[in-house]
This record gives structure tokens, sequence and C-alpha cells, in this order.
């Protein structure tokens, strides 16, 4: 499955979370770190939602962007 992750910069590095997985979330220093420890948590949610016998979300999230004049 493909989850859409939103990744923000912070003021002591990055953040991640999936709109589609509440409470599933990552930080890294980097962007690149970020999204590789939210690969992860990801997974970790996923196998401990998989053994309590809950159903897996589907990913429903979407992104785009617009351009704007400003």
């Amino acid at each position: 499955m493909k989850y859409l992750v939103v990744i923000e910069e912070t003021a002591t590095g990055f953040s991640a979370y999936s709109p589609d997985l509440p409470g599933c979330a990552a930080t890294g220093a980097s962007r690149e770190e970020a999204e590789a420890l939210m690969k992860e948590a990801i997974e970790f949610h996923l196998e401990g939602l998989s053994q309590q016998g809950a159903e897996l979300p589907l990913p429903r999230s979407c992104s785009t962007s617009v351009d704007v004049t400003a």
C-alpha cells in the first residue's frame, strides 16, 4: 500500500505524519531521515494493527499543488 506522508520543517529538524494513520508520526534531523523513519513507523503501526486483528486503514488521502500569484 502507498500512504501519503506529509513532511514539515520544524525549528529543530523535520516531522512527518500520515493523514490516513492517526497517531503515526516520526521526526528526523533531515528530510531524508524523517522520511526513512516514517516508513519504518508506518510498517510498525500496520504490523501492530494486524496483530490486534484490526482492519488495516486504506490509503485515501491525496495531494496536489496550486500556483498562485502573490
